[in-house]
């Protein structure tokens, strides 16, 4: 089977799994967004995080219309010498009403917009900025490319009238991966921009040495339950590994990952590591177990993952489209000697 196919499909079962998880109500951080259904407005709240940078917060939760599938963290930076702006929200109209925000905030013009990976809610919102630079790694713009019809798809079908007008917009310009990693200074602004790997084959992650705030993409998720559709777990841990050295040198103060709260020090790389491990030693001890895909998703969860947004819905997302893997895996392992 293709990766396309393989992918499409997985996209089914996930259409399914959103459609029937039902999900808890959370409350709203401040700052979160408060999407208005009946005038398709996502209250965008850029909230200063430091000296010329903010970030506007999704909802820590799984795609809705409820939320305007605004789950995504997006940000920019005030240079001094122009906008940065990082990831572009799930929708034409994220990206217009997050133009107007910033717009709202800084005169400065915007001279850059960066797409930290493939998935849709990181670049559906680039057609507000057709008139500015957008930038993705290679691979992640090969990606939208082949994926971005299948992700409208179904963005339509989750998200109905929040999506209207919304093509797939892939970024314009691909980041030379051998080009990495880099140093750009933008007026009073340090960035590094690097290439990690595992929460998709082409993860960028860009750390403003200025004020130590990390945009760490989808790598890290924090109180949330991260999504695997493009996962490779253990490149994915030893990026992890890699933001650890970062913090462990001083350089990062602030983390901004793209799914749940900003905080300091290494929490969500914590937790996205811990999961990762449980996650994958569950699925390989209860396939040497010969236990089927539907005693597996049964099976409770540890309490301290149990009330992280998505859950379930996540975690029945990634044992349906990887636990085949390791039941294969373990079905061609040469018995084990009494």
């Amino acid at each position: 089977m293709s990766a396309a196919h393989r992918f499409k499909r997985v996209v089914c079962v996930a259409v399914a799994a959103w459609a029937c998880a039902a999900q808890a109500q959370r409350p709203v951080p401040p700052g979160v967004s408060q999407p208005d259904m009946a005038r398709l407005a996502y209250d965008l709240q850029p909230r200063q995080i430091a000296p010329r940078t903010w970030v506007m917060e999704g909802a820590v939760d799984d795609f809705s219309r409820a939320n305007g599938c605004n789950i995504i963290n997006t940000a920019f930076i005030a240079t001094g010498a122009g906008v940065v702006v990082v990831n572009t929200g799930p929708s034409r109209l994220y990206g217009e009403q997050q133009r107007q925000a910033i717009e709202r905030t800084t005169l400065e013009p915007v001279v850059q917009v960066f797409n930290l990976n493939l998935h849709p809610d990181y670049f559906f919102g680039n057609q507000a900025w057709a008139d500015r630079p957008t930038q993705a790694l290679a691979g992640s713009v090969a990606g939208m490319q082949a994926e971005g019809a299948a992700y409208a798809d179904n963005l339509y079908r989750l998200c109905g009238d929040w999506m209207k007008g919304t093509e797939s917009t892939p970024a314009r310009d691909a980041i030379d991966p051998t080009s990495l990693p880099k140093t750009l200074q933008l007026g009073s602004h340090t960035l590094e921009l690097r290439r990690l790997q595992g929460h998709t084959a082409d993860d960028l992650v860009l750390l403003d040495h200025t004020t130590g705030v990390l945009f760490a993409g989808g790598l890290v998720f924090a109180e949330r339950v991260p999504t695997t559709p493009h996962a490779d777990f253990a490149p994915w841990l030893a990026s992890l590994d890699a933001l650890d050295g970062w913090l462990a040198s001083g350089a990062v103060k602030q983390v901004v990952p793209s799914h749940g709260p900003v905080h300091t020090g290494a929490a969500g790389i914590q937790q996205t590591r811990d999961w990762l491990r449980w996650l994958t030693r569950h699925m390989q001890d209860s396939a040497e177990r010969g236990l089927d895909l539907g005693e597996v998703l049964r099976a409770p969860v540890p309490e301290r993952f149990a009330r992280w947004a998505a859950q379930p819905a996540e975690l029945h997302r990634s044992l349906t489209q990887w636990y085949p893997h390791h039941e294969l895996r373990a079905l061609a392992a040469p018995p084990r000697q009494p």
